[in-house]
């Protein structure tokens, strides 16, 4: 039994077990059947949809990408996991136990919930680390945990943290890491952020849709758990901290599923950037605290080649926080002030 009455579990999407046809289809049928991820389907359309053309048509793709970024220690994803974990375990050893979990695929948050079960926690944190709301990821993570807490015999007290975009150490971390490129350097800087289908923006509302409000502006008003709000609001603090002409940038929204996310579109944006005449672009996505699939492969490989097809010369992107000290020091000043 562990001395600490308390523990926190950081939870991220997930990743396939190995880049195998088999770990990858069975990752995105695992991910992609979430009620919550293609929320606007009724769950049978959404179990032929994912397993009978989804499924089938991205897996092999899907595998090849996942090979080309697999390490010695496996998935990126995951070891970055490991290496904050072990961090934020010994900064807040003297309190807390720490823990990470894969909403999807391993480790399990069955597993851990189960743990943290059979060890009678008195408080219990869940941090999906992924800093704007949305309900595919952030309210998936939660939803799954708290309901599997709910049939416990004894439910220990429970607080949650649903996003933290504004929080000062996360944009310091995050300005810490666009700083070490030479900003001076790149015509157009792109912030590039997870896509979400439009109608999961609109069902944040009670009343109305996401396209009656300014969310462009950023956060304002009962837009403050809408994920397209929050992400501009992202961009605008991160510029505030800056030194950089405001007309440099863009904020943006890739991995699309279809045309009916949420826009701008990186990659359009990107090839439009090419068309008329710019050479150098600068990539950051605030929206993953950890380098993944979409940010290694999809910008890092994809978009470099996009750009550089179209006439452009160079495409950088800045590595996210990963298990950076900075990163670790928000977790924990987040803990501590719960």
């Amino acid at each position: 039994m562990s001395k600490n009455k308390k523990a926190v579990l950081l939870i991220s999407l997930g990743t396939p077990d190995s880049p195998s046809w088999f770990d990858v289809a069975s990752y995105l049928s695992q991910f992609l059947g979430d009620g919550r991820v293609l929320s606007s389907l009724p769950s049978f359309l959404r179990f032929l949809l994912v397993n009978l053309i989804i499924v089938p048509t991205r897996t092999f793709s899907s595998s090849k990408s996942y090979k080309e970024l697999w390490t010695e220690r496996g998935s990126p994803l995951k070891f970055h996991m490991e290496d904050l974990t072990k961090k934020v375990r010994y900064a807040l050893q003297d309190s807390y136990d720490v823990e990470y979990a894969m909403r999807y695929k391993n480790p399990s948050l069955d597993n851990r919930l189960a743990s943290f079960e059979k060890k009678g926690y008195e408080e219990i944190i869940l941090i999906p680390v992924f800093p704007q709301y949305s309900s595919a990821a952030n309210g998936s993570f939660l939803d799954y945990a708290l309901k599997k807490i709910s049939k416990w015999n004894v439910i220990p007290s429970i607080k949650t943290v649903s996003q933290f975009y504004d929080n000062e150490d996360f944009l310091e971390a995050f300005k810490e890491n666009i700083l070490k490129f030479d900003l001076d350097s790149y015509d157009k800087i792109v912030f590039s952020y997870h896509g979400l289908p439009m109608s999961q923006l609109d069902d944040t509302y009670k009343t109305g849709k996401c396209d009656d409000r300014n969310c462009e502006n950023g956060v304002s008003g009962d837009n403050h758990h809408c994920y397209k709000a929050a992400c501009y609001e992202t961009t605008k603090l991160l510029l505030n901290k800056l030194d950089i002409d405001k007309e440099k940038a863009i904020t943006a929204f890739q991995s699309r599923l279809s045309s009916n996310w949420v826009k701008p579109f990186s990659d359009k944006v990107i090839e439009d950037f090419a068309d008329h005449g710019i050479k150098n672009i600068l990539v950051v996505s605030p929206s993953f605290t950890g380098d993944c699939l979409e940010t290694i492969f999809e910008i890092g490989v994809e978009y470099e080649e996009l750009f550089i097809e179209k006439g452009g010369q160079k495409l950088d992107y800045v590595p996210s926080l990963n298990s950076d000290d900075n990163w670790v020091k928000c977790i924990e000043g987040m803990v501590k002030k719960l």
